[in-house]
């Protein structure tokens, strides 16, 4: 399989709202250890890709000095979305995968049972695009974090058909609790040809990776999904982001 799927981590955000200005957010240690490393030992343990590419972005020697030379790096200088991080690879990996899947930097309890699923169902499927997603029953507690994710939308027949990013979503979109962990698994000449095509006609002024969901099915095509446990799914944005997933995580 390795040779089948290039993995894409995300890791070039500033971590602003982390308060800590001795390290990139990705750095900050959960448990002992950085955050990115948690997510990166998963995709060691499923086996789907011998070498994950990480965007880096704001302090990238740091974050390239500590975690060595078993990675490929690319340096997106300037943060303008997850479409734009991923399309800034596309020159070190065109023509290198058949598939590409994308995950965060950020987002430490994904498991190595996850990625292969994720990876075996795209195989499996044969569509462009695979995508976890997430059911919460609602959004108190420790649920409270998925509220600003974006929602899933689908259509009459029960197949997806969109996302609305929880910034753009209207208030009867809010009441939806299927959520996108933006986890995802492409074909990689469909995601380079497409790529190109996001517009940033949205209230953060962002490409996102998102709406390539929303593209596909205007093509035509349809989404394969895998359902995952919505603890997989928490990322972490802010101090009480990285309180809670310490908790959640003993």
């Amino acid at each position: 399989m390795s040779n089948q799927v290039q993995v894409i981590i995300l890791a070039a955000g500033q971590g602003k709202r982390m308060e800590n200005k001795k390290l990139p957010k990705v750095l900050i240690p959960l448990n002992g250890k950085p955050i990115i490393s948690h997510l990166l030992e998963a995709v060691k343990e499923s086996g789907v890709c011998d070498k994950p590419l990480i965007v880096v972005g704001q302090r990238a020697a740091e974050v390239k000095s500590a975690l060595g030379s078993n990675y490929l790096y690319v340096f997106q200088e300037k943060q303008l979305g997850t479409g734009h991080a991923v399309a800034s690879t596309q020159k070190v990996l065109n023509k290198k995968a058949e598939n590409i899947m994308v995950l965060y930097g950020d987002h430490p309890f994904i498991n190595a049972q996850t990625i292969r699923n994720l990876a075996q169902t795209h195989f499996r499927s044969n569509k462009v695009l695979t995508m976890a997603t997430v059911k919460v029953d609602n959004f108190d507690d420790w649920r409270n974090s998925f509220w600003g994710f974006g929602r899933i939308i689908r259509d009459s027949s029960g197949k997806v058909c969109g996302i609305i990013e929880h910034k753009d979503a209207t208030k009867k979109q809010f009441a939806i609790k299927e959520v996108n962990p933006a986890y995802f698994c492409f074909k990689a000449d469909w995601l380079w040809e497409n790529l190109w095509q996001l517009k940033k006609d949205n209230i953060q002024d962002e490409y996102y990776l998102t709406d390539l969901v929303g593209m596909a099915c205007q093509q035509g095509h349809e989404i394969a999904t895998i359902e995952i446990e919505p603890k997989e799914a928490l990322g972490i944005n802010t101090v009480e982001q990285l309180e809670l997933v310490s908790k959640l995580a003993k």
